[in-house]
């Protein structure tokens, strides 16, 4: 027999009758199962012993009263023992509990009765237990309070706020003031939970009954006034904590400037910050995290830099918070350089990474298409010895099977477990959509079943990917077939599911089944309309699918920019460039910019049927709407000028260009060249006709070039040989593709057409089929053109030799 239980037996014995009035209260033992006795294995019989009786644990408790240690193993004995504990022993163990502050053993055991009474297996009210503990209350047990507040918070930590408010409240008709943590504790979940109207209610009730508030209260107020959208309201808090003089903490400043940015105010909470500054106000590096995750959330990614840069100009210290904000709104930008030299900056000042902020990294890489990049910096960070998530192992799973090596996902799956990183649905999920990738639905499908047998139900993410891989591999009728058992299965289709067969029937030219499906759904989001919007474009029905816009807009609503660009570009290409510009009006109109994509491929339209004078209003509106154009509209709208003889129109936008710091590349100097070098021909063959002056030439284009350090390609070359060999000028003509060849560049078969085309038409026969044997033994064909120049090359020849 152990020493200790010696002593309860001793104790046993030599307890006389107690006064039992100090005991009326009840007691729990869901402790006992969360705490660590000494082992009594070598008293417990083989056989369930007799319970002592109520009254002897009663005795043995009040005996225990100063030995915590020796009263918790006995707690634990009588739990093994399967001792039925009765109203008056679980009052008697809250007592103790509240008496030596064991919140924790408090907690657990609140748990337990609320587990019993829930499934009415506690052989009384819960209340009833609190009733003895009220009668008991007074000035000299005033370690009760904690018996009060730790029953509150439990109901809250289980979202049980009608309980303990309804608790709080009849604390409060005994005469009782709730705690102010305790307040605090529910006013902040119910804020958390989205019960905004409810805290604030219960907040200002508890205040009339004589609550008061600490800088922690008044904080949570204000970001519940936030949360509900009340911007203006948190500075009467601020006047009403002056009032009752509590200085504000820096927590509650914070607080505010978070429920401006968290409502998309961020510019509003930098000046509030800014202000609150200047009035000495106490602020952290939380506060200017706020705004920097703000701005980052609204994409003003330059703003929450200056952020930054200012948050260090006041001798703040960034904490890894900060930068992980700003890293991700640069990850989020697809901004590598900036996220890896400002993650670099972070190391290098002592601030340690983690897994979330490389997540964010290796995020951005995948998204930019660098899948490789990903699996190595993964590899790489695994070798730093860094703890590495589930999240950072879904990414690079991504990566591997997009890289289509589902295999190698698979087997890194198996060093994550062994890290003690278990698979989730998102993980399972990833590697299905691997599977589906490379087209081996057997193996998706098998991941599918693995995943099910290990209790992962799946969600309506996992069947779609499932679905996709069907209809992607061709078989639209199982996929269906597949997506019809999902209410069986307890799983509701979402936006993307009923898009998913909308899109897909219409690719396979089931059109009257995707309208029918379109029509039965009751509730058309935003995304249902682009879906039929979208799969009316990949029947070829163009037509129907701009009448579905336009009802959509009638409405007041706008498909989504995907369905649009995939519209206007149909539009385009079927030349209904009225209804592109319309589509591209309409958008603006519903406050949906249409971004540069989009305008590029209406003016490239407009610039391709010549109609140059629209097209210059659409890209003047363009540059208006505060866009820059890029390089590639700006090469669009030159070749446009060029090709109709508008040089100096052509020449001003190479100047705009310049203007703007736009750098220019090989392609719109081959395009300025090109129109010149045609001018130049035009003015030759007809030399008293209208030209067409401009201050641009070859001549300077070429130093341009050259000042830029841009060199000639291929395509270059050979518009200034073709140039110079219409114009006769065949030595200069011969003396570019020699400087070409000299460059490390090949000849293609333009470059070699357009110099035997002019060999031919100068007479110089004998150069150009030395050309023409040099084009067949590098394996070119010659085309129409200069088989064409040949003939009459070799006609003039017979001629000049017959008059001779």
């Amino acid at each position: 027999m152990s020493m200790r239980l010696r002593a309860f037996n001793l104790l046993f014995r030599t307890i006389h009758k107690p006064n039992l009035t100090h005991f009326s209260h009840p007691f729990a033992s869901t402790a006992l199962a969360h705490s660590t006795p000494p082992s009594f294995s070598d008293t417990t019989p083989s056989t369930p012993p007799s319970h002592p009786s109520t009254l002897h644990v009663l005795q043995t408790l009040h005996s225990l009263h100063h030995h915590p240690s020796l009263a918790l193993s006995f707690l634990n004995h009588l739990h093994r023992t399967g001792f039925p504990h009765t109203l008056s022993t679980y009052a008697a163990i809250t007592k103790m509990f509240a008496f030596w502050n064991l919140p924790r053993k408090l907690d657990s055991l609140f748990l337990h009765l609320i587990t019993l009474s829930k499934h009415h297996h506690l052989p009384f009210h819960l209340l009833q237990l609190f009733e003895i503990l009220f009668q008991d209350f007074d000035h000299h047990n005033h370690y009760l309070l904690r018996a009060f507040s730790g029953f509150v918070k439990t109901c809250v930590s289980l979202n049980m706020f009608d309980e303990a408010i309804d608790f709080l409240f009849q604390t409060r008709r005994r005469g009782i003031v709730p705690d102010v943590l305790t307040c605090n504790f529910l006013f902040n979940r119910l804020v958390e939970q989205g019960e905004v109207d409810k805290a604030l209610a219960i907040y200002e009730q508890l205040k009339r009954f004589g609550f008061r508030p600490n800088c922690y209260s008044y904080a949570i107020v204000i970001k519940a006034l936030c949360k509900k959208g009340d911007l203006s309201q948190p500075l009467c808090v601020f006047e009403e904590m002056e009032s009752v003089g509590i200085t504000p903490h820096s927590y509650c400043y914070a607080a505010y400037i978070e429920g401006l940015c968290n409502n998309h105010r961020s510019d509003l909470g930098y000046e509030v910050l800014q202000a609150f500054r200047k009035g000495n106000a106490p602020l952290e590096v939380y506060a200017y995290t706020a705004v920097v995750r703000g701005f980052c959330n609204e994409m003003k990614l330059d703003e929450a830099q200056g952020v930054f840069d200012d948050m260090e100009r006041q001798g703040l210290v960034p904490d890894v918070f900060v930068y992980s904000a700003l890293i991700q709104g640069y990850c989020k930008g697809h901004n590598l350089l900036k996220a890896l030299a400002l993650h670099d900056e972070m190391i290098s000042r002592g601030v340690k990474t983690n897994c979330v902020i490389v997540s964010y990294i290796l995020h951005c890489l995948g998204k930019m298409g660098m899948t490789l990049e990903v699996v190595d910096q993964f590899k790489e960070l695994k070798k730093s010895g860094m703890f590495l998530d589930g999240v950072a192992y879904n990414i690079v799973f991504d990566a591997l099977c997009k890289l289509g090596k589902v295999e190698d996902a698979i087997e890194m799956s198996e060093d994550m477990k062994s890290k003690g990183v278990a698979l989730d649905l998102k993980h399972y999920t990833t590697l299905i959509n691997g599977y589906c990738l490379q087209g081996d639905l057997v193996s998706g499908f098998k991941v599918f079943k693995e995943m099910s047998d290990k209790g992962f139900k799946p969600d309506i993410v996992t069947y779609n990917v499932l679905a996709t891989g069907l209809f992607r591999n061709g078989h639209a009728c199982e996929a269906l077939k597949f997506l019809d058992c999902l209410e069986s299965q307890g799983v509701k289709p979402n936006s993307t599911t009923h898009k998913l067969i909308i899109e897909n029937l219409c690719s396979v030219g089931k059109v009257l089944e995707a309208e029918a499906y379109f029509n039965s759904l009751e509730d058309k989001s935003i995304e249902i309309y682009s879906a039929i919007v979208n799969g009316y474009c990949e029947a070829g029905l163009v037509k129907k699918s701009y009448e579905i816009f336009l009802k959509l807009s009638n409405q007041g609503d706008m498909a989504n920019k995907a369905s649009c660009y995939k519209l206007i570009t149909k539009l385009c290409m079927t030349g209904d460039i009225e209804k592109a510009v319309m589509l591209l009006e309409r958008m603006m109109m519903s406050n949906v910019e249409p971004g540069i994509t989009m305008y590029s491929k209406v003016i490239a339209s407009l610039c391709q049927i010549g109609d140059m004078n629209n097209a210059r209003s659409l890209f003047d509106f363009f540059v208006h709407r505060g866009f820059t154009p890029n390089v590639i509209i700006y090469t669009i709208m030159i070749n446009s000028y060029c090709r109709m003889n508008c040089l100096q129109e052509a020449y001003d936008l190479f100047q705009d260009m310049r203007r703007r710091g736009i750098k220019p590349d090989v392609i719109i100097y081959t395009v300025l060249l090109d129109g010149n070098l045609k001018e130049n021909l035009r003015r030759r063959v007809s030399p008293h006709g209208k030209g067409n002056k401009t201050s641009l030439n070859v001549s300077s284009i070429l130093r341009d070039m050259e000042q830029m350090e841009i060199n000639p390609d291929v395509v270059c070359y050979t518009v200034l040989i073709d140039g110079h060999m219409k114009t006769d000028n065949f030595q200069e003509a011969v003396s570019l593709f020699n400087k070409m060849i000299d460059s490390g560049l090949e000849p293609d078969t333009v470059t070699y057409a357009a110099l035997v085309s002019g060999l031919c038409k100068g007479g110089h026969m004998e150069k150009a089929i030395i050309l023409l044997n040099e084009m067949s033994s590098k394996g070119m064909e010659p085309d129409a053109r200069v088989i064409s120049a040949l003939k009459r090359g070799v006609i003039k020849a017979r001629r000049v030799h017959f008059h001779e």
